[in-house]
């Protein structure tokens, strides 16, 4: 089994910058195989942000590109999540997930979640 940790939600205007962090322990799973998504009230959870199963390239969701960054530290089995230029909209609680592997398709762990409220 993989365990997600995530961190760094908070509160914050409009404007700001938050960096979530999301550290897996438990089973090795490849920092390439991790992924951010967010689930915002009353809606469906969406996809965020993660590396190409092909060639480990990152890539967003069109509505965060240019705002967001994940990277990712191997040493310490962790992804983080950059946030800046922060919007009411992307108020959500973001969730770490994590597949078995870089090549594989789905998601299969997930994390427990962080909230992030951006004020207007």
């Amino acid at each position: 089994q993989v365990q997600l940790v995530e961190s760094g939600g908070r509160l914050v205007q409009a404007g700001g910058s938050l960096r979530l962090s999301c550290a897996a322990s438990g089973r090795a799973v490849s920092t390439y195989a991790m992924g951010w998504f967010r689930q915002a009230p009353g809606k469906e959870r969406e996809f965020v942000a993660a590396f190409r199963r092909t060639n480990g390239y990152t890539y967003y969701t069109d509505s965060v590109k240019g705002r967001f960054t994940i990277s990712r530290d191997s040493a310490k089995n962790t992804v983080f999540l950059q946030m800046n230029s922060l919007k009411p909209e992307d108020t959500a609680v973001y969730y770490c997930a994590a597949r078995n592997s870089m090549t594989a398709m789905t998601y299969d762990y997930w994390g427990q979640g962080t909230q992030v409220t951006v004020s207007s």
